[in-house]
């Protein structure tokens, strides 16, 4: 049982149930008690729910929901009996999932060069190169390296025309910025890593969105960190793009006190939501209230591929509220190439100086070469650059939004604004089993429990946006076969409420 508990009230319990629609049975109506056991398990399985809210008590919820206390006693009973609910005298309920529910599963490396033509690759969400910027860019700095050659190589900090650059970029999107508020890391996960020892200790809370990125939660569970999850709020239904709930982040960040709050609120991954300026105003206020460090996310910042170019994009939290402990991550990886290896922290001078020197014990500094043609590519190349990668990924968007209704029509998911991934309801079907049989048919698949700090969202995937458009068509119809093979396995979570979710 986690350390603090979510306490959903028996209002915000009613308004979630109203949105968690279950199919309707063919011929008989189905109990009332089943019908409400289904819709919570349902919301548990989502991550709509998180796994450790407290339940209201029965009676309670019998009144908000005008049924009896029967009906609602007997369906917790059955969800006890499913091992969705645990209960203990005088401590209340709270949601569970069921022992023997599939783990999140280890990272998904990339495919080795020589199995790339055999294997389907829908499980990192990273794209090629922009060419023929990339090898244009390397020439110049190549043509510069002599000048930097001389000396050691380590630059702590970093070279100083890439922090520069990388300056010149957040007042550009308007954030005011110097160059020694930069840290160069060796990638975004690099900064992630550093800021982790710098900023949380074992045993300290960091509340997380749900979903959120997979490599960064396992990571704070390595380091020993207690996951607080807030779950996306899906105002207009789940073929709506999601929200923060501010409400649910106003509860978390007062009652549990995280000392962090991780969060991705440019195109985020796996959903590709875009969070306004008034949400991030709210969620920055709370935070300053709470004394929690607001980490943002920035990697797919750059990625609004769906956004018109006429609308002005959010601009960076830290730029909405000075007086909040924010502190950014950037990286290169997404927009660029992840090859280059080039992240960033943007963060006040004394912490920039105060990672820096913690850094001298891990990798000293990031290799210069890679540096300095990430400074190529983000001086006057940078707007050709962009509009090459927005265009191929917009195109793959394209193609999928297609391809899958035509092909998995059961499954559905919220067109974003931009980002990498689409963020994939499956109908029912497990994410695990679909991702077991991805191994054995050459196709490798995220499945949703990765992106939960609690095992949840198992009848989600993330597809990357990484495939050629060309590719999609095919890309396509071998996952719907896939999935035909993984629901002849018996893999299938039934979600009407008559029947235990098979996770």
């Amino acid at each position: 049982m986690a350390d603090w508990h979510t306490t959903v009230t028996p209002p915000a319990l009613a308004r979630l149930l109203a949105t968690a629609r279950l199919p309707q049975p063919a011929t008989t109506r189905r109990p009332a008690y089943r019908t409400l056991a289904g819709q919570i398990r349902l919301l548990v399985t989502e991550g709509r729910l998180p796994v450790g809210a407290r339940l209201p008590a029965e009676r309670e919820l019998a009144t908000v929901l005008e049924l009896s206390r029967t009906t609602v006693a007997t369906a917790y009973e059955t969800l006890r009996t499913d091992g969705y609910l645990r209960s203990r005298r005088g401590s209340g309920s709270w949601t569970a999932l069921p022992e023997g529910a599939p783990p999140p599963s280890d990272a998904l490396h990339p495919v080795p060069p020589d199995e790339q033509n055999r294997t389907l690759d829908l499980g990192v969400a990273a794209p090629p190169a922009p060419q023929p910027f990339l090898g244009e860019a390397a020439a110049r700095a190549v043509e510069q390296l002599p000048c930097y050659a001389a000396g050691h190589g380590h630059y702590p900090t970093g070279v100083p025309v890439l922090r520069e650059a990388v300056a010149r970029r957040f007042t550009e999107r308007g954030l005011p910025t110097t160059p020694d508020q930069i840290l160069i890391t060796t990638g975004a996960m690099g900064g992630l890593h550093l800021l982790q020892r710098v900023l949380i200790g074992r045993g300290d809370r960091v509340a997380v969105e749900a979903p959120s990125y997979a490599h960064t939660l396992q990571a704070l569970r390595l380091a020993d960190a207690r996951l607080v999850p807030v779950p996306y709020a899906w105002p207009n239904g789940p073929r709506r793009q999601p929200e923060w709930d501010l409400a649910g982040w106003r509860r978390v960040l007062l009652g549990a006190t995280p000392k962090v709050a991780y969060v991705l609120p440019d195109f985020h991954n796996p959903t590709g939501a875009l969070i306004g300026e008034e949400q991030r105003r709210e969620l920055l206020a709370a935070a300053r209230t709470a004394g929690t460090i607001v980490l943002v996310d920035e990697t797919t910042a750059e990625l609004g591929w769906g956004v018109p170019e006429s609308a002005p994009l959010p601009r960076p939290m830290a730029a909405l509220d000075r007086a909040a402990q924010v502190v950014t991550v950037g990286s290169a990886g997404k927009l660029l190439w992840g090859g280059l290896r080039i992240g960033w922290v943007r963060a006040a001078p004394a912490l920039v100086r105060r990672l820096a020197a913690e850094r001298v014990y891990s990798d000293v500094g990031t290799p210069v070469l890679d540096q300095l043609i990430a400074a190529e590519l983000m001086g006057e190349a940078l707007p050709a650059v962009r509009a090459h990668q927005l265009g191929r990924l917009r195109a793959t968007a394209d193609a999928f939004a297609r391809a899958l209704p035509v092909h998995l029509p059961t499954w559905t998911y919220a067109p974003p604004p931009g980002g990498l991934s689409l963020w994939v309801s499956t109908g029912g079907l497990s994410g695990a089993a679909l991702a077991l049989a991805g191994e054995r048919g050459g196709v490798r698949i995220a499945s949703g429990n990765r992106f939960g700090s609690d095992g949840a969202f198992e009848h989600h995937i993330r597809i990357p946006l990484t495939v050629p458009a060309a590719a999609v068509p095919a890309a396509v119809e071998r996952l719907a076969a896939l999935a035909a093979r993984a629901s002849a396995g018996g893999r299938f979570g039934s979600t009407d409420g008559t029947e235990p979710l098979a996770v």
